[in-house]
């Protein structure tokens, strides 16, 4: 419970000093046409809507595809500290950044959008895949002759054990994949992501709406869909669909030079050493960096308790014992329409509303966070609730004297899982032209100054490394379950 209290407290001493300022209009009227053009769907506005899904699973597949194998290769040397330093690196850095950097060096094709996901996914799967290694029963590896190398002992004694998991754990990973795939659509990539920000700055809230509708039951089917036994054929199209995208050629060099160059501090591509590049990082760290750091600091830490609250209190809304089947069966589709729509999309639905303050990032990363916590503990609440005698406590006393005493431990190391999450998700908010470190790091890009956006983007990856440890440091102290590859796969 000190944790949570700190957690709360640290929460409410920042709500004074965060801007959660509305645009300065009535918001109430422009509600009243969004919500009137989503009741009435218009598929027939959108043309290329099939396109536009083709290509976002296109993406998905592919990315995922390629980081499931590099995650795959490095798995069996996580545990070196080169491969894990370079995982780490690769992780920390959100796609949509990745997105946005590699587009200045290949420009905006169909490589950028599927490196741009692959490459952080590469990270994530070798350290999922070398828990589940380190997860699987030894005796197999044991039995093995002595001196039978790393590579061996992981195809013959290990993937057999864990090629299950590995196969959940891979399907959520490409539902994550199919979020940041139609996220990358808002910097200019063919997703559905594109065609929803042209809908919404023409005000075409009926067609908008059609892309919201296609996108959830995507979503919700892809385990209908994505078969293991058809996966090569998914992969096959995908690369067919994408090697048709028409991209404007870069320049010649373009990557050497961004590599060699544009990544070079100014003042030492202009040969003033220390004595430019203090001044320089000085000026840099006074003007963007704290305070982009400050803003992305209290909105994650606001969201975070957000995110608890709204797990904390709709966990029980799946489970037929506390809410009955009509009221589990709404529970758990206002849970999957949540989960379902990626963070950036529900923020640049709020910030249609509300406008560029800390306010739409909040709550469209509290109730992303919350709705995935809320259902993997919904399930969880499922296989304990009691085989329940005629005097037993039913509804919501069930679930505040029987439910919560049993997950609360639980509900805390998934809360401690997605803190560093939300941190790197709260960045990329900046991009929307919310005040947090990502608004700096895309006016950087923009202004094609590269040196100055890597900097930040180190920034973002450090403070994400701290916060992971400080994270499974308290999860390790107050002796909670781990989150494992398992969980994710379970949402």
């Amino acid at each position: 419970m000190r944790v949570t209290t700190l957690f709360v407290a640290l929460a409410l001493i920042l709500l004074p000093v965060a801007d959660l300022s509305t645009a300065g209009h009535d918001p109430w009227p422009l509600l009243g046409r969004m919500l009137a053009g989503f009741a009435r769907p218009d598929f027939a506005a959108v043309e290329t809507l099939a396109h536009a899904l083709s290509l976002t699973v296109a993406f998905a597949v592919a990315a995922v595809a390629l980081g499931a194998a590099a995650g795959f290769a490095m798995a069996p040397f996580y545990d070196r500290w080169p491969v894990r330093a370079l995982c780490i690196a690769l992780r920390s850095i959100h796609e949509i950044f990745w997105a946005l950097l590699l587009i200045q060096a290949i420009g905006i094709g169909a490589p950028a959008g599927v490196l741009a996901l692959a490459l952080p996914y590469a990270g994530i799967f070798a350290k999922i895949y070398a828990e589940q290694i380190e997860e699987a029963d030894p005796r197999p590896r044991h039995a093995l002759p002595p001196g039978t190398d790393a590579i061996s002992r992981y195809l013959y004694a290990c993937l057999p054990l864990i090629r299950a998991p590995m196969a959940g754990y891979t399907l959520y990973r490409l539902e994550c994949g199919m979020r940041a795939s139609v996220v990358i659509g808002f910097i200019g990539l063919p997703t559905l992501g594109f065609q929803l920000d042209s809908f919404f700055r023409k005000g075409d809230y009926g067609a908008a709406s059609a892309i919201l509708i296609c996108y959830v039951v995507l979503i919700a089917t892809i385990r209908l869909w994505m078969r293991p036994k058809l996966a090569p054929l998914w992969l096959a199209l995908s690369v067919v669909l994408l090697a048709r995208i028409d991209a404007p050629p870069m320049g010649e060099g373009a990557v050497w030079r961004l590599l060699s160059e544009d990544m070079i501090p100014a003042p030492l591509r202009a040969g003033e050493g220390l004595a430019g590049l203090i001044p320089w990082l000085r000026e840099m760290t006074l003007t963007e960096i704290l305070p982009g750091l400050w803003n992305t600091l209290i909105a994650t830490q606001i969201a975070l308790v957000l995110t608890g609250a709204i797990a904390f209190l709709g966990f029980g809304l799946t489970v037929a014992a506390v809410t009955g089947r009509v009221g589990r069966l709404a529970g758990h589709l206002g849970l999957v329409v949540l989960r379902s729509l990626p963070e950036y999309m529900l923020a640049y639905l709020f910030l249609q509303i509300l406008g560029p303050s800390l306010l739409p990032a909040i709550l469209a990363l509290g109730l992303h966070n919350g709705a995935i916590i809320a259902h993997l503990l919904g399930r969880e609440a499922a296989a304990v609730t009691p085989v329940l005698r005629a005097d037993a406590p039913r509804g919501w006393s069930l679930w505040g004297w029987e439910l919560v005493p049993r997950l609360f431990g639980r509900f805390l190391a998934l809360c401690l899982y997605r803190w560093e999450i939300i941190l790197r998700e709260t960045a990329v908010m900046g991009i929307l032209g919310i005040a947090t470190l990502g608004f700096f790091i895309d006016s950087a890009l923009a202004e094609l100054r590269i040196d100055r956006s890597v900097v930040m983007l180190v920034v973002i990856a450090l403070l994400s490394a701290g916060i992971d440890a400080i994270s499974r440091h308290l999860r390790r102290r107050m002796k909670l379950r781990p989150v494992t590859g398992a969980d994710c796969a379970a949402v």
